[in-house]
């Protein structure tokens, strides 16, 4: 049960003592803030996965006999291509942590709704780590209950091999979400949230992480969330294990474990700087450039049964209502500065060397040379565009369509808001470009949202009261900022969805031509993921 500490009465002065929560593996010491939301930090939700639980799925946290501090955030798991730093408090291998929000005075019978925040990064980084709860709880009238955390990423979290099969868990990076949203259902009620009220919202790899909890065991449905979110869903290859043993022999050649008869057990030995070391990117096999993201979710043939436009395709996925959305330049963030048409299709290559050349001849003629961007070279725009939608828009659009073909409400959406620094800079609108509107510019640590405090500022509460909204009644219309136009539901005849535009939010539908372009793209979806 969910307790506060006496009030110390000392001089006359009453001074609230720190919140605290009981859990049945430690007692958390959280800390109450002047806006009323109470902050508990850096929070085990796994055992340290160091050692021996390198590569197998989470184990329960240890026990702690003493309250512990939760007052800072715990360090994030090490991304790719990291330098080890043994005083460094920022990363780490032992990051299996969580952090919740929760209005102040919240108890067990408060049953609030509960946002599950599931940070992105390529799966090879923890790239929205410590986002702030508070803003998004005051704006919902103190009626939510936040939660973040971080989960094993690149070689760590993601390592495929059939010597893993034999003697550890593949996608673990993926289990610890999982792990995450186990104890969500077990401990949430004591920081006054509702575990039969858990809506699950990813950015970039974490949408697309929601894309796998949907899909997860072939779509089965254990209870542990009731709404999801889509943002920028990132939908890389994901190839199968035989595709992917080259990976694991770069890695243990670095990590020294190459003459060995237990390759496994070689790396478990290692120490965390040798691992770290060796957790750097490398070209896809045939290829000679290295792929924006090298280490991502394999098929293992039970958490993640086959490819995910298949499971989508064949109804594979859990019906929950949902929010789906990307923004106008997906790409821009992630392309070649490429300048010939040729290398357009090499740069794709290098990231989905499953394409064939009749799939770049389509390309081509799909993607010409757009009009010139700031800064970049003549065919970047077009690598930008295809690369983009390839990746996140048109695998959004796919999902918002398969959902809705069951009979599920989704709601799909466009962010057209301009930055003015990305603009100059010739990227557009680019990925996740909503993430400062929806939690508030003040609780995205190390964001560029200077302009969501200052000239885009009126988008901030139109973006977060949907999302609010969604979170706390499965629609963003309920609870939806004054004056904001309702936003309709994503049908295969229409294709509505809601643009977000500076002082001009409307419904659209899916351009002609984006639609042509979509098609190209899943109809080839599922063999490129390979």
């Amino acid at each position: 049960m969910r307790r506060f500490e006496l009030l110390l009465i000392l001089c006359g002065v009453v001074a609230a003592a720190s919140p605290q929560v009981e859990l049945d593996y430690a007692t958390y010491v959280g800390t109450s803030l002047a806006a009323g939301v109470d902050q508990f930090l850096g929070m085990r939700f796994a055992a340290p996965p160091l050692g021996n639980l390198r590569w197998r799925a989470p184990a329960d946290p240890l026990v702690e006999t003493s309250p512990v501090q939760a007052a800072a955030h715990g360090p994030i798991c090490y991304n790719l291509g990291a330098a080890f730093d043994p005083t460094a408090t920022t990363l780490s291998e032992d990051c299996l942590f969580i952090d919740v929000y929760t209005p102040s005075g919240a108890s067990e019978t408060s049953k609030l709704p509960v946002w599950f925040f599931i940070q992105g990064g390529g799966y090879i980084q923890n790239s929205n780590a410590n986002y702030n709860g508070t803003d998004v709880i005051m704006e919902s009238g103190n009626n939510i209950v936040v939660v973040n955390f971080n989960y094993r990423v690149a070689a760590f979290g993601f390592l495929a091999s059939e010597r893993v099969v034999s003697n550890g868990t593949l996608n673990v990076g993926l289990l610890d979400q999982r792990k995450a949203l186990l104890w969500v259902q077990k401990y949430i009620s004591k920081f006054g949230g509702d575990p039969n009220h858990v809506v699950i919202h990813g950015a970039s790899a974490g949408g697309g992480s929601v894309t796998h909890h949907l899909t997860a065991f072939g779509g089965r449905n254990d209870g542990l969330f009731i709404g999801a979110i889509g943002e920028s869903v990132f939908w890389p290859r994901e190839a199968p294990v035989s595709e992917l043993e080259f990976q694991f022999d770069l890695f243990a050649t670095a990590a020294g474990c190459t003459n060995v008869t237990d390759q496994i057990a070689c790396l478990r030995a290692q120490n965390t700087s040798t691992l770290v070391a060796a957790n750097v990117v490398h070209p896809f096999q045939g290829r000679t450039s290295n792929p924006d993201f090298f280490y991502t979710p394999t098929i293992d043939g039970d958490f993640v049964q086959d490819h995910l436009y298949t499971l989508f395709r064949e109804g594979k996925f859990i019906r929950v209502p949902t929010m789906i959305g990307d923004d106008d330049n997906e790409g821009t963030a992630f392309a070649a500065n490429v300048s010939t048409a040729a290398a357009v299709i090499s740069f794709l290559m290098d990231n989905y060397p499953q394409l064939t050349p009749a799939d770049g001849t389509q390309i081509s003629q799909l993607y010409p040379q757009l009009p010139p961007l700031p800064d970049h070279a003549a065919f970047f725009p077009s690598a930008a565009a295809a690369y983009g939608e390839g990746t996140f828009t048109c695998p959004s659009n796919f999902i918002a369509a398969q959902i809705t073909g069951v009979q599920q409400p989704v709601w799909n959406y466009r962010f057209s808001v301009v930055q003015a620094n990305d603009a100059v800079a010739g990227l557009g609108v680019p990925h996740t470009s909503e993430i400062p509107a929806i939690f508030g510019p003040a609780s995205v640590p190390g964001g560029t949202s200077t302009t969501f405090a200052t000239t885009n500022a009126p988008i901030v509460p139109v973006v977060m009261n949907y999302w609010i909204s969604f979170i706390r009644s499965l629609d963003p219309n309920t609870h939806r900022f004054a004056g904001t136009p309702e936003w309709v539901q994503f049908n295969t005849t229409t294709q509505s969805r809601l643009k977000f535009v500076l002082n001009d939010t409307h419904i659209e539908e899916i351009p002609a031509d984006e639609a042509t372009r979509c098609a190209f793209w899943n109809e080839i979806g599922a063999s490129i993921e390979q």
